[in-house]
């Protein structure tokens, strides 16, 4: 049988799904990855870890699945984006740990040049924020000794989470990107769709360290042979957010998805119009195929998941994500009390990097179901700020696709409907980053012959519809606005 093989590095974990071509799951393989924090607000990853992960995870789902290299048709890679890996093109050894998209250490950097803010706007848009590459590869070659005049030399390479993997399945012989990460640096001009000459003198960044930058399906290379028994073709990449963006089929202007792992990300299609924001969404990249841009607008929360987890690892109130359901249905409502999850700032849009997080409303009679509640909650209002951007600056959506880990959870994603007061559509497949990874590459080797026969196979599960009425769902999210302005402050 021939089948598509999907990896998809995230930011708590490494994964490898192989997908049938119908879009069904035959196998997964995963190991969690770890978080460094060396310093409040600084995030970082061990780069070496993520590709030994890869490696094991790939052979894994392979065995799992009774297959080996030749029963493979292409590999897709989907990978958390923004993340910053800098290393020895001799040695293929990174400089540094790489710098995580969630790390604020470059906050000062960017507010001291918000004056540049509608200049970048223009060319990438993006905001000047921390969250986005340029800012951590500046950081990089000016605080690891001799990384600056050794990368000008072409001694060093830069590559978000995909370049790096690319580089060390290929044995060196690939250092390129695809256009959605590449959207995704600050440094990528959206209207020539090529590295930008000025962003790259603004932010100190030699040409020599960048990757090329190929379309989201194309040929990346091939695996070393020794590493999966046979070399195995790489034709798709994809950031994980335009990767689920193809995973739910969104190929029409106007379609939106929204996707809850450790953040949540909302992507809607603009087709070949490249839309500015007035609300502090971002025009990005949602997928390029022969040479031809599709734009979307795109909404950033740092913090959806991750609250989950702070719940189980900080502070001990839960042992697993899934007892949160059943928290939170035990209880009617969370008596007022909020939680915003503000831990590296504010995503859109409000864009605010010195925020921090904090629970309002507590009183004698609070207990873990109230703050276990009140955490879900906290997807669905900053989605609902998310969606209200979207309606200002585009179109009301009449339903939002969602996927991601957290929507196994039928109370949150009820609770999304609700909030929202649109329907929430859940597909048969909940890994849709990881299905739009191996789509892409489908397409490149022939599994599929366009993004029409892509988007038969996909399929609803359950659809949600509100339930809360809305004088309710506005009163509920009126005080979330007010403990948002609380953090602000």
């Amino acid at each position: 049988m021939t089948v598509l093989l999907a990896i998809d590095q995230g930011t708590t974990s490494t994964r490898a799904i192989v997908f049938a071509p119908d879009g069904g799951k035959r196998a997964v393989a995963q190991r969690e990855l770890p978080q460094h924090f060396p310093k409040p607000g600084w995030v970082e990853h061990d780069a070496e870890q993520i590709w030994a992960d890869t490696v094991t995870c790939v052979r894994d789902a392979l065995r799992q699945a009774g297959l080996k290299a030749g029963d493979v048709a292409a590999i897709g890679i989907t990978n958390q984006r923004e993340t910053a890996v800098i290393w020895d093109r001799a040695s293929g050894k990174p400089i540094h740990h790489a710098i995580v998209w969630q790390d604020r250490r470059t906050s000062a950097f960017c507010q001291q040049h918000q004056d540049k803010s509608e200049w970048l706007a223009q060319r990438t848009g993006l905001l000047l924020d921390p969250y986005f590459s340029a800012t951590k590869i500046g950081w990089l070659l000016d605080h690891v000794d001799g990384a600056r005049a050794r990368a000008e030399k072409g001694e060093l390479a830069f590559g978000t989470i995909d370049s790096w993997l690319l580089w060390q399945l290929t044995g060196g012989k690939a250092h390129v990107t695809d256009a959605t990460n590449a959207s995704r640096t600050a440094l990528f001009n959206l209207r020539t769709q090529d590295w930008d000459d000025e962003l790259l003198d603004f932010f100190g960044v030699p040409r020599a360290l960048l990757p090329q930058v190929l379309d989201t399906a194309a040929d990346f290379g091939t695996t070393q042979a020794e590493l999966f028994g046979g070399g195995i073709a790489i034709g798709g990449v994809a950031g994980d957010q335009q990767a689920a963006t193809i995973g739910q089929a969104c190929f029409t202007p106007g379609m939106i998805k929204s996707t809850y792992g450790t953040g949540c990300f909302m992507v809607l299609n603009t087709g070949d119009e490249l839309k500015r924001s007035k609300h502090r969404l971002l025009s990005t990249v949602a997928y390029r195929l022969e040479n031809k841009p599709t734009f979307a607008l795109e909404g950033s929360i740092f913090v959806a998941g991750a609250a989950v987890q702070w719940l189980r690892d900080a502070m001990h109130l839960i042992k697993a994500a899934g007892e949160t359901e059943r928290l939170a249905r035990s209880i009617e409502d969370t008596q007022g009390v909020y939680l915003v999850p503000a831990f590296t700032g504010l995503g859109a849009p409000y864009w605010d990097p010195q925020a921090r997080g904090a629970v309002f409303g507590l009183t004698r009679d609070t207990g873990i179901a109230h703050i276990v509640r009140a955490a879900l909650e906290s997807v669905g209002y900053q989605t609902r700020d998310l969606l209200r951007a979207m309606e200002q600056d585009a179109v009301s959506p009449t339903e939002l696709r969602v996927d991601g880990g957290m929507v196994v959870n039928d109370w949150l994603t009820q609770c999304l409907a609700d909030i929202l007061q649109i329907p929430t559509v859940r597909p048969r497949t909940v890994e849709t980053t990881a299905l739009g990874a191996a789509f892409v590459a489908g397409l490149q080797v022939g599994v599929y012959g366009s993004l029409d026969d892509i988007a038969k196979l996909w399929q609803a599960e359950r659809r949600f519809e509100p339930k809360m009425d809305r004088a309710r769902a506005d009163a509920l999210y009126a005080g979330w606005q007010d403990a948002v302005q609380r953090v602000r402050t």
